[in-house]
């Protein structure tokens, strides 16, 4: 702000109670004090809101940025997961054509000689079907 140093001050005083007489200085004095606390206090105030807007400023600047760093990391992680569900989708199609069922031949669609080294006797369909049923006896 303005500064006044005490030899200036002293001048002031003078010239002040040389234009104005010693019955209205006091008067001037307490009117120009009141004065100067009024324009400080207005300057404080506009100090004090800049700053809050400057801090408003640093905090959004901050958030912008850590929305960016959340995004990347978002973007990331998404990178990654395809990255190990790709294969995994892979394993799982191989799996199920795999675990396929697999279809035996019966008896007539096999060869003589494979036909030759069953045992003898009814297959095991025919075995089960000719058990009788232990319902109520």
């Amino acid at each position: 702000m303005i500064e006044i140093s005490f030899g200036k001050l002293v001048l002031l005083a003078l010239v002040a109670l040389i234009v104005l007489g010693p019955e209205k200085l006091p008067g001037a004095a307490r009117t120009a004090g009141a004065l100067l606390r009024r324009v400080r206090n207005g300057w404080d105030s506009v100090r004090a809101e800049v700053e809050r807007e400057l801090e408003v400023e640093e905090i959004k600047r901050v958030a912008r940025e850590a929305a960016a760093r959340a995004e990347a990391a978002q973007s990331e992680l998404k990178e990654s997961v395809q990255q190990v569900r790709q294969p995994m989708e892979e394993a799982a199609e191989t799996l199920k054509s795999a675990a396929a069922p697999v279809s035996l031949p019966t008896t007539e669609e096999m060869p003589p000689q494979a036909q030759a080294s069953l045992p003898l006797g009814d297959p095991p369909a025919a075995v089960e079907a000719k058990e009788p049923a232990h319902g109520g006896h």
